[in-house]
C-alpha cells in the first residue's frame, strides 16, 4: 500500500508531466550513469548485451534509460507517474529503442527474485522517506542476481538545500517535506525530500546485505557559486 507521503509525490509529478512534458526533466542521461556503465559494463560484448537487464526505478521519461537501451543492454523502467510512462515512450521511439516500462511503486516492484543485472536509482529514492527508503532497498535486494550491481544518485546533507533549508520543516532526521526555500536550488519540489550522509548511507545499504564497492559525491554551485548542492554517488553489489 502506498503511503501518504509517496501518493503527494505521485501527484506533484503526474501535473508536472501534464503541464511541461518532456521539458520536466532533461533530455540526456545523467553524467555519473554513463560513469557507472562504462566501470561496469561497456567490457561487455555488444552482441551479448540483450542478456544484461537493467531498471531505471524512477525512471520518468526515460532520459536515461533511452541511453542504456541504445548501448544495447535490455532496459527496463518503474515510475509512479503514468503521463511519465507516455512521454518515456515516446522518448525511446524517437531513439528508436524500446524498453519495458510500468507504472508501479519502487516500495513493492512487480518483478521476480533474481531477475536484473543492475538497477539504477537516479535521483528518485530521495522522494521516499525513511521508513519506505527501507522498503525500496529491500525490494532492490529481492530483484537484483547475486554479484548484480545498484546505483543511487542522491542528496548529501552537505547540500545548503538540507543545511539552510528553513521554511521547510522535518518529516523525520533526513526528511524534508519540500523544498520551501524560493531562492534554493530544487525549489518548489513540494513532496518528502531526502538527503543522507555518505556514511549514512553505506551503512544502510550494508544492512541491507550489500557490498559498497564506490562511494563519492559530486557538488555544483547555483547563484553564481552562492549556493552549493552535493550529491552522493554509490555503487554497491548484492553479495
Amino acid at each position: 500500500m502506498k503511503s501518504n507521503q509517496i501518493k503527494e509525490t505521485e501527484q506533484w509529478y503526474e501535473r508536472s508531466y501534464q503541464s511541461l512534458g518532456l521539458e520536466a526533466q532533461r533530455r540526456y542521461p545523467n553524467e555519473e550513469v554513463l560513469r557507472f556503465l562504462g566501470r561496469n559494463f561497456f567490457k561487455v560484448p555488444f552482441e551479448s548485451r540483450k542478456k544484461v537487464r537493467f531498471l531505471e526505478v524512477g525512471c520518468g521519461s526515460c532520459s536515461n534509460l533511452w541511453g542504456v537501451a541504445k548501448e544495447g543492454f535490455d532496459a527496463y523502467g518503474i515510475d509512479l507517474s503514468s503521463e511519465s510512462i507516455v512521454l518515456g515512450e515516446g522518448m525511446l521511439e524517437r531513439w528508436g529503442v524500446s524498453a519495458d516500462l510500468k507504472v508501479g511503486s519502487m516500495t513493492e516492484m512487480p518483478y521476480h527474485d533474481a531477475f536484473f543485472n543492475s538497477v539504477l536509482d537516479v535521483f528518485s529514492s530521495y522522494c521516499l522517506r525513511e521508513s519506505d527508503f527501507e522498503k525500496f532497498l529491500q525490494e532492490t535486494w529481492r530483484i537484483l542476481k547475486v554479484g548484480a550491481k545498484f546505483f543511487s544518485y542522491f542528496p548529501s546533507k552537505a547540500s545548503d538545500a538540507f543545511l539552510n533549508s528553513s521554511p521547510s520543516e522535518l518529516l523525520d532526521p533526513s526528511t524534508l517535506n519540500g523544498i520551501y526555500r524560493k531562492d534554493s536550488p530544487f525549489a518548489g519540489n513540494h513532496y518528502a525530500f531526502r538527503f543522507m550522509h555518505p556514511e549514512e548511507y553505506k551503512n544502510a545499504l550494508g544492512k541491507h546485505g550489500f557490498k559498497v564497492d564506490y562511494l563519492e559525491t559530486v557538488s555544483r554551485t547555483y547563484r553564481s557559486m552562492g549556493e552549493q548542492f552535493q550529491h552522493i554517488v554509490v555503487e554497491a553489489s548484492k553479495a
